[in-house]
């Protein structure tokens, strides 16, 4: 069957779109198996943890929030917003600072976004205060339950980000006074990788409490 110049030319461009597809599956396949152990295994957690407060979200918005009462979401809530938001333009600096080779900057904001995580757990507590004050406790209402929850278990994944910032501190602060060591510290390629999963999982507790907090805010 002969076929017209426009079905040939429809054919071979159906041909080529199909070349691309498969090129650039076999690209994200490579990606995938080039990609380091660990951290394919940070980021199959963080799939897990968004997968848990996704669910825990969803139970939240089912319990219909505070309806009919005089309820306000925590002062201190706001503030803790605020805080990790700082946090994660801190820690934007702290990779930069490596390339740079300026490890004496880079302890001043590993240093800077451990404390705005400490603080921002101390406003969490504050805030759980602050509720309790209103008559929102754990064990009354379900949606109080529920932001209790929500609110503990982000803390308590923010506590794992905060053990190995302050691991990766007190590293950098020890190299950072001898110039052999630091010319190891900033040539060592699983330090890189260390840092850029450090600096991966930060972001991803700092917008995941930030989408949670305006899911509350709308919610509640």
């Amino acid at each position: 069957m002969q076929l017209f110049p426009e079905e040939k030319k429809g054919l071979r461009m159906d041909s080529d779109k199909k070349k691309q597809l498969n090129a650039t599956q076999r690209s994200a396949f490579r990606r995938i198996e080039k990609m380091h152990p660990i951290r394919m295994l940070l980021y199959l957690s963080m799939i897990g943890i968004g997968v848990l407060f996704f669910i825990l979200t969803v139970a939240f918005a089912r319990t219909g929030g505070f309806p009919g009462e005089k309820f306000e979401l925590p002062n201190f809530f706001s503030v803790s917003v605020i805080l990790l938001l700082f946090s994660s333009y801190t820690m934007t600096k702290v990779p930069r600072m490596y390339k740079k080779e300026k490890l004496k900057k880079m302890v001043r904001y590993l240093a800077l976004t451990l404390l705005l995580g400490i603080l921002f757990i101390g406003a969490q507590l504050i805030g759980w205060n602050e509720m309790s004050a209103t008559g929102i406790y754990f064990s009354g209402k379900a949606s109080g339950t529920y932001l209790y929850l929500i609110s503990a278990l982000h803390i308590l994944h923010l506590l794992g980000g905060i053990i190995f910032l302050s691991f990766m501190l007190f590293k950098t602060i020890y190299v950072a006074s001898d110039g052999v060591r630091s010319l190891i510290f900033i040539r060592d390629p699983f330090r890189h990788l260390q840092l850029s999963m450090l600096n991966s999982y930060w972001h991803f507790m700092d917008f995941l409490w930030l989408g949670l907090y305006l899911v509350f805010l709308f919610i509640a």
